[in-house]
């Protein structure tokens, strides 16, 4: 049996839906699979990855585990309000007004990512294209992420804010004020990023590494961890992640006041963070040829 906590969510009959994963030469690929949708994070997707992180953390035949996604972008954020993300809800209903909201994002964004971060196996990340919001954040959780060189991401004070310590906090102000898309070499520079590869060689680097890794003692592999998570965790670090989710929720519950200082774009019904389409309008001023 794993040591992993175990969740009670069991995959369907037929397997995934959402994700994709597969073991080979001890390095468990974990994929997210919903490249229609610009792999979107929605209830359903997030109960998968966390099925399947825990079985990876179960299997001895697994050392490593490599997450990424298919199609061209890794991943834009959380489903806000896809069809099949609405249908879910209305099957699996919440409980109405703020505990239920704090309920949610205490377990999709803020339990299962601390148990990700504290897995006892290594967990390389491979981003590329849109890394928006909750990619980010499911990125964050990982020990070492590698992107490709046409990798956007935007940050927030979200529900897993681990940002103030991956990133220096005078930095990380300086872009969540702005809310702009910071690219793979800026996220490199800034320690958040550990390599930045050509697109067509992002999954040949990442696997070669995870093979290195993967040769290594699991055992001596997870002290390793362990070790450098407690420094973390001696600073504050959990602490602070779960504070932040009570600040999310404000924040978020604040965007409907009346006197909310930029256009919503849900009010139009576009279904996108308002602080994302700031970014999204400041990166199409910027960059006419690629709007």
């Amino acid at each position: 049996m794993s040591s992993f906590e175990h969740v009670r969510f069991d995959p369907p009959a037929g397997g995934y839906i959402h994700i994709t994963s597969q073991v080979t030469d001890k390095i468990a690929v974990i994929t997210l699979n919903r490249p229609k949708s610009v792999n979107v994070q929605s209830t359903a997707m997030l109960e998968e990855l966390d099925h399947a992180i825990d079985a990876a953390m179960g299997d001895r035949e697994v050392n490593v585990v490599v997450l990424c996604g298919a199609g061209k972008h890794f991943s834009a954020g959380h489903d806000i309000g896809s069809d099949e993300e609405m249908a879910h809800r209305e099957n699996f209903p919440l409980e109405e007004g703020v505990r239920g909201q704090f309920n949610r994002q205490w377990r999709l964004y803020l339990d299962n990512h601390l148990r990700w971060r504290n897995a006892p196996k290594p967990m390389i990340c491979a981003i590329h294209g849109y890394v928006i919001y909750g990619g980010w954040q499911m990125a964050s959780v990982c020990d070492v992420i590698f992107a490709a060189e046409d990798t956007m991401l935007l940050g927030s004070a979200f529900q897993y804010f681990s940002i103030p310590y991956d990133i220096h906090p005078r930095k990380a102000k300086e872009i969540l004020f702005q809310s702009r898309f910071i690219s793979a070499a800026e996220a490199c520079d800034l320690g958040f990023v550990n390599r930045v590869v050509p697109n067509d060689q992002l999954m040949d680097e990442v696997m070669a590494y995870a093979r290195d890794v993967a040769a290594n003692d699991p055992f001596d592999m997870r002290m390793t961890k362990l070790a450098i998570n407690n420094a973390q965790d001696a600073q504050g670090f959990s602490a602070h992640i779960q504070a932040s989710n009570a600040t999310y929720i404000t924040r978020r519950t604040a965007q409907m006041d009346p006197d909310y200082a930029i256009p919503r774009p849900m009010d139009t019904g576009v279904k996108r963070m308002p602080m994302v389409e700031v970014a999204m309008e400041r990166f199409r001023r910027m960059n006419p040829d690629k709007a």
